[in-house]
């Protein structure tokens, strides 16, 4: 068997008991060298495959070839594995395989439901997710999903928003949102939610400071209903026109 193991923001107290189990019952664990070291502590007398940063389309052929042997094998991702994981890659790479090769997703806690949870409670109306990566989605295309979101009016979770090689995505982004929602719109921050150093704000569009945002982060525009209570993020279950 294949597993596809989610495990959470980066806690093991937010990983679900049967990623643990997995973990704890498989022998041979793929993953990236970052989310190898979240885990550390449980993989002692395990067999490792570790890659770099990119290097996801060797760790999943890795992964399917070990799984063809007949060996039990765990692929391991952040957050949760069919949301910007490593799921659907499996599942695109093992179709093409002969033997066919079985595969099980195990999910996991994703960003936003994580920060969400560190920020109050943002998520209780209609909400979407929106990756700012443009490595496999043209710029053009996200561009579009932005302004529809924003048009809409949803509660957006922004998934890889501003990184070294894309300083400017995110302005791009809260510029298209400007178009609909007020400056006033309550924003939450949530960076290396549930690790050692993780910072939690609720701010504004107008008042959110950009440098403070990377990929570690994820950023949580609220709708117009968003308010703050007590310095939480909250948005109300119903809507008001």
């Amino acid at each position: 068997m294949l597993y596809v193991v989610g495990l959470g923001p980066g806690s093991q107290r937010l990983m679900t008991q049967e990623a643990i189990q997995i973990i704890k019952n498989t022998h041979t664990i793929v993953g990236y060298a970052t989310y190898v070291r979240l885990i550390e502590d449980m993989l002692e007398g395990k067999e490792l495959v570790v890659t770099g940063m990119r290097g996801e389309i060797e760790r999943c052929q890795k992964a399917i070839d070990i799984a063809v042997t007949g060996k039990d094998v765990a692929v391991i991702s952040s957050g949760d594995a069919g949301i910007y994981g490593m799921a659907g890659l499996l599942f695109e790479l093992a179709g093409k395989q002969s033997p066919h090769v079985d595969i099980k997703v195990i999910p996991g806690v994703t960003a936003s439901i994580a920060a969400a949870a560190a920020l109050g409670a943002p998520l209780m109306n209609d909400f979407c997710h929106i990756s700012l990566s443009d490595l496999m989605t043209p710029w053009e295309v996200i561009t579009k999903r932005v302004d529809a979101a924003a048009a809409a009016d949803f509660v957006i979770c922004l998934y890889n928003p501003r990184s070294k090689g894309r300083p400017n995505n995110l302005r791009e982004a809260l510029n298209i949102i400007l178009k609909y929602k007020s400056p006033d719109t309550i924003v939450g921050l949530g960076k290396d939610v549930a690790r050692h150093k993780e910072i939690d704000k609720v701010m504004t569009i107008e008042t959110l400071d950009e440098t403070e945002v990377n990929m570690t982060s994820i950023v949580i525009v609220g709708n117009k209903n968003t308010y703050v209570q007590d310095g939480r993020m909250i948005t109300p279950r119903g809507y008001t026109l």
